[in-house]
């Protein structure tokens, strides 16, 4: 064998484990939108205090037994970012999304969007605000921060895309109920006058 034909061997071999990583990636970003998707079309409002935030893994992370056992095992020691929150009389500690934890004040009042124990969005801050965007900025950027920070933007980016979705369905929707509404007035129309040539 040259060597000509040996480059061969190995170029055609990574471009066939190219195309199976970027398949599988494709699935896998199919997969995180359409549950994306179902956390937000699950999400209920709800008025909270922040208590504390921190990015910890899930293990030490103080949420309940049985959400532990839903987790698979090999992400107990992933950090997320986690919120402590009083939700009415109880402390409870949520899971929050990337996209919005720098914005997520301590120790002050939120209205946000919780899908079972995970807050997907904050819709309004009332009480102290939160600095953190500042703080991240003064801070070094390592590559976690880098990684993290793009992140957060795909997806501020799925959110966006998702509510500019629904709020086009909503809007055909309010179309066909005009357009249903033209053909019964006309129907009604075309009675009235059968009704007067009687």
């Amino acid at each position: 064998m040259t060597w000509w034909m040996i480059m061969l061997i190995v170029i055609a071999v990574i471009a066939i484990l190219l195309f199976v990583l970027y398949r599988y990636g494709s699935k896998l970003q199919e997969q995180q939108v359409a549950q994306k998707e179902q956390m937000l079309d699950a999400a209920q409002p709800a008025t909270m205090l922040i208590i504390d935030k921190k990015i910890l893994p899930m293990k030490d992370a103080g949420l309940s037994k049985a959400v532990l056992a839903q987790v698979p095992k090999k992400y107990l020691n992933r950090k997320v970012p986690i919120v402590k929150a009083k939700v009415g009389p109880q402390i409870m500690n949520f899971m929050c999304d990337d996209a919005i934890y720098d914005d997520v004040p301590t120790k002050g009042e939120v209205k946000a969007m919780i899908s079972g124990i995970y807050i997907v969005s904050v819709k309004s801050v009332r009480g102290k605000k939160n600095n953190a965007i500042e703080e991240t900025t003064k801070k070094k950027k390592g590559f976690k921060n880098k990684l993290r920070a793009r992140q957060a933007e795909y997806q501020k980016q799925l959110n966006d895309e998702y509510y500019a979705k629904k709020a086009k369905a909503a809007s055909k929707k309010g179309k066909e109920k005009t357009k249903e509404e033209l053909k019964k007035e006309q129907e009604r129309a075309s009675k009235i006058k059968n009704e007067i040539r009687k």
